[in-house]
């Protein structure tokens, strides 16, 4: 099954859980469309899922998000698994560290981020994992 849109449910379910604990890093596993996918009459040149992406979606995103303290913490192109699901392929891990998981809500329920970010995203991406993560306090 694939899935490309995270749903108000389940923003609602990972923010009772993390209240206000921070930063979290959002774990982003990616697999391009070869042709990004835009809905009829969208006026842009053609181009790869991963282009409509890092070309596209990412500048956009970081519009949306100037303020919101957030930073791509690793960017991975993945070249093999060696335990998973058989079938699933994913192209590049994409992890952004934010400040909290309120400040994640705000960009990805901003009017601002459906008009000029979302349509790049849902164009590019075939299918996406979107993980929510926090630091464990480690014993020493």
């Amino acid at each position: 099954m694939t899935a490309i849109e995270c749903t108000r449910a389940a923003l609602e379910a990972a923010g009772e859980t993390l209240g206000e604990a921070g930063p979290v890093f959002m774990v982003n596993m990616v697999r391009y469309r070869e042709q990004a996918a835009y809905e009829p009459g969208t006026r842009l040149s053609p181009c790869s899922g991963r282009e409509a992406y890092f070309q596209r979606y990412a500048p956009a995103f970081n519009q949306v998000a100037e303020g919101e303290n957030h930073s791509v913490f690793w960017v991975g192109n993945i070249r093999g698994v060696l335990v998973g699901v058989d079938g699933e392929q994913w192209d590049d891990i994409v992890i952004v560290r934010y400040q909290s998981f309120a400040s994640l809500r705000r960009i990805l329920e901003s009017p601002a981020y459906e008009a000029n970010a979302a349509p790049h995203r849902r164009a590019a991406l075939a299918d996406w994992k979107f993980i929510v993560t926090t630091q464990p306090d480690m014993p020493r």
